[in-house]
């Protein structure tokens, strides 16, 4: 495919820099744009020196100047305050990502951007209405996070149809990896593995029956370029996932196997506030419109997570 002028915000976070670096693989020219209040400039090192690295905030000015300097085909909107403690925590930051989503917009508007990607979640579904969730079905979006990215999605809808850009929204569910943060502002895969590595029993908050789906990286990545390559994502909001659940339990029993701590078993802490039981989606979307599947399984996956941690540990 012909080399693509590419910005991504966010860039320098767990999925932002594993995008980065395929984009870059594969010949694409790529601007790296993050504020760092989250992402590591560690996180590039391996590809470093093949792209553009600037430092800045996407809620402000910051990134206009980006804008001026430089012109994109494509624009992948990464650039979000992220984490459940986060995010709970700070719940007036999150909503400050709206005027970032705004801003990039109307910045690839003007700059005849060909298409932007934007990194939605399956957080849009809230308590789920119906197993798996269907990107046509319920949603019930109520958390700040939750809020921003599906009003996020409606600005993606709105710029299209009143300006003809292009734009397509994807609901990530829970995507896990190298690079992937494991204190406890991070996520149940990387905390699993850290706790296990460090001989400690994996905390399940409940009984550990709550199902998700877990999303190897270079399967989301995968997705993300596929959608900025086909037309026929235009408009579309496409759940990024394996479509297939597995427990809380199943996943700390997996880790520990694969870690090679005999004798570690799973500690159980009373059930959070709030807790989402079940949350997978129907994949049906991506596989048609994307012609996209997850190549690995849960078990290949973590193989690779866990000897990532154990190498920087």
């Amino acid at each position: 495919m012909e080399s693509k002028n590419v910005l991504v915000t966010g860039g320098a976070g767990f999925i932002g820099s594993s995008l980065c670096e395929e984009l870059v693989k594969r010949g694409h020219n790529v601007v790296c744009f993050d504020s760092l209040s989250t992402g590591k400039e560690s996180n590039l090192e391996p590809f470093r020196d093949k792209l553009t690295m600037v430092r800045g905030d996407s809620n402000t000015k910051d990134l206009d100047d980006v804008f001026k300097e430089r012109s994109f085909d494509w624009v992948f909107h990464y650039a979000a305050v992220v984490g459940v403690e986060r995010t709970l925590e700070r719940p007036l930051e999150v909503l400050k990502d709206i005027e970032g989503i705004k801003r990039l917009l109307e910045l690839s508007r003007k700059t005849n951007v060909k298409k932007v990607i934007f990194a939605s979640s399956s957080e849009v579904y809230g308590e789920p209405a119906e197993i798996p969730e269907n990107e046509d079905g319920h949603l019930n979006a109520k958390i700040p996070y939750a809020v921003t990215k599906l009003m996020g999605e409606k600005y993606m809808e709105a710029y299209l149809q009143t300006y003809g850009l292009k734009t397509t929204s994807l609901r990530f569910f829970n995507v896990y990896g190298p690079r992937q943060d494991s204190t406890p502002y991070g996520f149940v895969v990387g905390i699993f593995i850290r706790q296990v590595l460090e001989g400690k029993q994996p905390t399940i908050f409940g009984d550990g029956s709550q199902t998700r789906d877990f999303v190897f990286i270079e399967d989301n990545v995968k997705a993300a370029i596929a959608a900025a390559e086909t037309a026929k994502s235009e408009g579309e909001a496409i759940n990024i996932g394996t479509g297939k659940p597995t427990t809380i339990l199943d996943l700390a029993e997996t880790i520990i196997r694969l870690s090679g701590k005999t004798g570690l078993s799973p500690k159980f802490l009373p059930p959070r506030e709030h807790e989402i039981m079940h949350r997978f989606p129907s994949v049906k979307k991506m596989h048609g419109l994307l012609d996209h599947k997850a190549e690995h399984s849960l078990e290949s996956g973590l193989k690779r997570t866990i000897e990532w941690y154990k190498n920087r540990m």
